[in-house]
């Protein structure tokens, strides 16, 4: 043999299957991209072909499929929800993360059985080899829950309407802080009558906003009148309708909190329709701070939810549920901070 050759061991499937401490078979499945292996096993076998610099054999697929998780919307086209998608998307390309946006799909009784229910949306999605699923402002039901433990798919909701279980891992904001920030803002201006535009009523969120609109007034000193309070959808027409309804009361308030960016929009066109200037004759506080608070005329005073970094840690929190890494608190909120502009004055004669 010729003096001073060398050769260089090179990493083979079993070693990775071994480091990663799984079977041969197991690791093959991960590495051909099969999707018929849990989410943190996948992880291991990833990180080993990673570690160790693993090449497949000429001809076979390239090592370590892409990683992908899912981001499902109610409602895909409000600025909630492209400032969410953001944070998700930025947060899954520096780790190397794919993210797939869809809608939740609809369960019709004509509908497929296969591709409708619960069982079927789960199952569906990790045997595409997803490592989890986000859902945004959504109504779950215990039966979907259910469906994506049974999958072993990882679940995180944001902002959810309803907690099925309570331990649904959630990322949301300080909804009652910001509801007791809006409310005492419009109380130092002098304002006394204050409306409030929720959401709907089984909203976990706006229910906590409207608790905080609650504890303010109670705390200054100012009884709550149940004729200011009103919900619906948190959406334009739905601000425009209770924005009609609150300055159509016989004793109208002089500033309203609506519990959305999109919902106190309708109320100050509410206000332009029946004649009124916002904010010399109407204050209005919005929550969110999507890009519309500061597009509006005049410029929305809302409270600023963080919805950029809820999606970032929506999506690191969901990557620690598929590696198996047990959680600090399965619910975690982000604090949220008032932004004082345009539409917020002192009540006329104060």
């Amino acid at each position: 043999m010729p003096t001073g050759s060398s050769t260089t061991r090179r990493t083979t499937l079993a070693m990775v299957a071994d480091a990663a401490g799984v079977s041969l078979p197991t690791a093959s499945k991960v590495l051909n991209g099969r999707g018929d292996v849990a989410s943190a096993t996948r992880a291991r076998v990833e990180q080993a072909a990673r570690e160790l610099g693993y090449v497949p054999p000429v001809g076979r697929r390239s090592v370590t499929p892409a990683r992908v998780v899912d981001l499902v919307f109610d409602d895909l086209v409000s600025p909630y929800s492209l400032e969410v998608l953001r944070g998700v998307t930025e947060a899954g390309a520096e780790v190397g993360v794919d993210v797939v946006v869809s809608r939740i799909p609809a369960e019709k009784e004509d509908a497929n059985p296969t591709r409708s229910t619960p069982d079927a949306w789960a199952n569906r999605l990790k045997a595409s080899g997803r490592e989890g699923i986000i859902i945004v402002t959504s109504e779950l039901t215990l039966e979907q829950v259910e469906s994506f433990d049974r999958a072993g798919l990882p679940l995180v909701v944001i902002d959810p309407l309803n907690l099925p279980r309570v331990e649904v891992t959630s990322v949301g904001a300080t909804n009652f802080s910001g509801g007791l920030a809006a409310t005492e803002h419009l109380l130092s201006l002098g304002h006394r009558r204050i409306g409030f535009a929720g959401g709907p009523v089984r909203a976990a969120c706006g229910q906590a906003r409207l608790h905080g609109y609650r504890a303010a007034l109670e705390k200054a000193g100012v009884t709550p009148d149940p004729e200011l309070v009103r919900h619906g959808a948190f959406s334009y027409p739905a601000g425009l309708e209770m924005g009609t309804q609150l300055l159509e009361l016989d004793d109208p308030p002089s500033a309203v909190f609506a519990a959305s960016d999109t919902t106190a929009l309708g109320v100050v066109e509410a206000a332009r329709r029946r004649g009124l200037r916002v904010p010399d004759d109407l204050s209005v506080v919005g929550f969110d701070d999507t890009i519309l608070a500061t597009l509006a005329t005049p410029a929305l005073t809302v409270v600023q939810q963080p919805l950029f970094d809820m999606g970032r840690v929506a999506l690191r929190t969901l990557l620690r549920l598929a590696a198996g890494e047990s959680l600090d608190s399965h619910h975690v909120e982000l604090a949220t901070s008032l932004v004082v502009r345009d539409s917020t004055a002192p009540r006329r004669g104060e």
